[in-house]
């Protein structure tokens, strides 16, 4: 873990990634059976494990190699997510996903936003990486219970603005995951010389990239993808 920073911070990191747990375990609940849902959480778990222990041996901390290690954090879900999209059985998995609980979802990107803030201010992160410098993904997270009251509630948003907000949100996620990762200290880093975005190479940090930015990624992706279809009709 990183040395001489307040135990609140990573605390609340952890109650982040349980909240992100519980609202995607409450979508797969209300569109798929029980044992699909043990097989997704019990697939959370391991990899959460898996990567926590890893991070604790501080595995990823070696940066220098090409490519970094940091690509085992990213890797395996950004695949099973292309799996999802591509197969027969991701589709139906996909199609069972409520809308509304993974628009709540985002919430969660506030108080990343947060954490991400306070790692600045003990020089774990750069400033880019924080809403005072390039990163603006607080947004979304501020609007979601704004489109999930005015659009699954009270029906009041078209699907073209649904659509938007996901666009939106989704070019917002890309812009600070990229800012992160030219950030880093990998051998292709391009900002922040002074002060490398370090904080993810340890846990519960790792847990950012392996897990709460897939999960959100994949949330917009569904959503994008069905109201696209429901346009279509």
């Amino acid at each position: 873990m990183l040395k001489d920073l307040p135990l609140y911070i990573p605390l609340l990191f952890i109650a982040t990634t349980l909240l992100t747990i519980i609202f995607f375990m409450a979508a797969v609940k209300k569109g798929h059976s029980d044992k699909t849902a043990s097989i997704v959480l019990l697939v959370m778990t391991a990899w959460l494990s898996f990567n926590a222990v890893l991070s604790l041996k501080q595995f990823y901390v070696v940066s220098d190699g090409l490519p970094p290690r940091f690509v085992l954090l990213v890797l395996p879900p950004l695949l099973l997510i292309l799996i999802l999209f591509l197969t027969k059985s991701g589709k139906k998995f996909i199609d069972g996903l409520p809308a509304k609980v993974l628009t709540q979802l985002h919430v969660v990107r506030v108080f990343v936003e947060i954490v991400l803030w306070w790692l600045c201010a003990y020089h774990f992160i750069p400033t880019l990486m924080t809403f005072e410098g390039r990163n603006f993904d607080i947004l979304a997270g501020l609007t979601a219970p704004l489109v999930v009251y005015f659009g699954f509630v009270k029906h009041k948003l078209s699907n073209t603005f649904i659509l938007v907000w996901n666009i939106v949100g989704l070019l917002l996620l890309l812009n600070i995951v990229i800012n992160a990762v030219l950030s880093a200290p990998f051998r292709f880093q391009q900002f922040a010389f002074d002060q490398p975005n370090v904080a993810v190479l340890y846990f519960p940090f790792v847990w950012l990239p392996c897990f709460i930015v897939p999960v959100v990624l994949f949330s917009h992706l569904v959503l994008i993808r069905r109201n696209l279809h429901e346009m279509r009709k």
